[in-house]
């Protein structure tokens, strides 16, 4: 049998944006300020921004690497590159990950699709009332039907395939992506009072830190950089073997944690501005009920909330696309289904596992799990659980089974290698301890053990 030919990303700037793409998500645009606000503001972007140019360095180098030197997604990686079955199970965790995120995150994307549209047409105000945001997930039609709009814009995407669908969505996205954050970021740190804001989050404040603070920081670091969710695999089975891995790493490092402090210079000023800070501890809140607020007080609070919400949904689909591309190439891989067959597949489970999400906050409210929520079940499932898992696998793959040495031959074929201490040292001594941690806490924190909660 003839092996087909695997599309590729036309460009280094495809990947770039692409692989950014997937990383710069909601997390970055609600989960990062509010961590940061929680656990020190200055302390706590410092701590990311250290573990962000090592370890997640490390981790991006290594899937990206497996995935174009095996030009497989990680299902098939693992297993051509030789792994123990019981080690196999790793690549297929890889896999998993992201089916089981993507419903759930397609409805979140609702919830940004909704507010869009309630600021398009001149009902901001009402998006600022107590509770708007509550009523809203309450609503088992309002939910379905935007997590359905969500998922099917997703998906449409996804049918183009990787030059027509993601690097072209991509390359026009992302750079809008940018220029409206900086748009947003000039208008919140000019109010008056923004000032704290801006100090608070940029300046360290040592006497803040605290074990807490690297954990989280590692947590946040470890989904924003979307790591060991099969997506960097996936995406370097996209790349031309004559791109610089070392090089296209670094720009996607820096273009995500670039989102994250514009992200932060968005909304804690304009928090610190409006209400003093009061809110910086409201969570997804933070976006959904108290930016609303901030945006009504504005005198031109209706166009810079379409803003907003236009750039918070540019990032949601450029993730879910992400999401969604991982699962649809492993079908394509593993069970040889034509790409239309795997998105079809991949969306109807999404919109069975995301309905299951969207109603849990109504008509199935009294269905909990571990006292959670089922979309907070989903998202501590995969988050704190199988993500930390799926990445020991990929630490054991590159230290048992390939060794070091290949990978660092495979990255010197088209790069210099500068930071190639950096990484021999991570992935040799560091990373597997640094998971282990993210896990051991998780769990203890979610068993509300009270030393570990976050």
């Amino acid at each position: 049998m003839e092996k087909k030919p695997r599309s590729k990303f036309s460009s280094k700037l495809g990947f770039v944006l692409a692989a950014a793409g997937s990383a710069v998500g909601l997390g970055n645009i609600w989960r990062f300020p509010y961590l940061a606000a929680k656990y020190g503001g200055g302390i706590f972007l410092l701590v990311y921004l250290i573990l962000a140019f090592t370890f997640g360095y490390t981790m991006i180098m290594t899937e990206s690497t497996l995935g174009r030197s095996t030009e497989k997604s990680p299902v098939g990686a693992f297993k051509y590159l030789g792994a123990p079955k019981w080690l196999r199970a790793g690549g297929w965790l890889n896999a998993i990950i992201p089916l089981l995120i993507v419903p759930y995150y397609s409805v979140i994307g609702g919830w940004v699709m909704r507010y869009l549209f309630i600021y398009l047409t001149g009902q901001g105000n009402t998006a600022s009332k107590a509770d708007a945001f509550n009523n809203f997930i309450g609503s088992a039609q309002q939910q379905v039907f935007w997590f359905v709009l969500f998922a099917i814009l997703t998906m449409i995407i996804i049918f183009g395939g990787v030059k027509n669908g993601i690097e072209a969505v991509s390359k026009i996205m992302m750079p809008i992506l940018v220029f409206l954050a900086i748009v947003i970021v000039f208008y919140s740190v000019t109010r008056p009072g923004a000032i704290e804001g801006v100090k608070y989050f940029l300046i360290p404040n040592f006497k803040q830190f605290s074990y807490k603070t690297v954990v989280a920081a590692l947590g946040q670091m470890f989904y924003s950089l979307s790591i060991a969710m099969g997506i960097l695999y996936t995406f370097g089975s996209y790349m031309e073997k004559d791109i610089d891995i070392e090089k296209t790493t670094k720009q996607v490092e820096i273009f995500d944690t670039a989102i994250a402090i514009l992200a932060g210079l968005m909304v804690i000023p304009a928090v610190f501005a409006f209400d003093g800070g009061k809110n910086l501890n409201a969570g997804p809140g933070l976006m959904f009920v108290a930016l609303p607020k901030v945006f009504n007080s504005m005198g031109f609070g209706r166009v810079i909330g379409i803003v907003f919400f236009l750039l918070v949904l540019l990032a949601a689909v450029t993730s879910s696309v992400a999401l969604a591309e991982s699962v649809v190439s492993t079908l394509e891989d593993e069970l040889h289904f034509t790409r239309k067959r795997a998105a079809t597949v991949t969306t109807t489970i999404m919109l069975l596992l995301g309905m299951l999400s969207a109603l849990g906050f109504n008509v199935l409210s009294a269905v909990k799990i571990f006292d959670m929520d089922i979309l907070s079940f989903f998202d501590f499932l995969t988050n704190s659980v199988m993500m930390p898992i799926a990445a020991i696998a990929t630490c054991l793959l590159v230290l048992k089974v390939v060794k070091i040495d290949k990978i660092e031959e495979e990255i010197m074929e088209t790069s210099e290698f500068r930071r190639r201490r950096v990484y021999r040292f991570v992935i040799k001594y560091v990373a597997i301890i640094f998971l282990i941690v993210i896990l051991v806490t998780s769990i203890l924190g979610a068993f509300n053990v009270e030393m570990f909660k976050l």
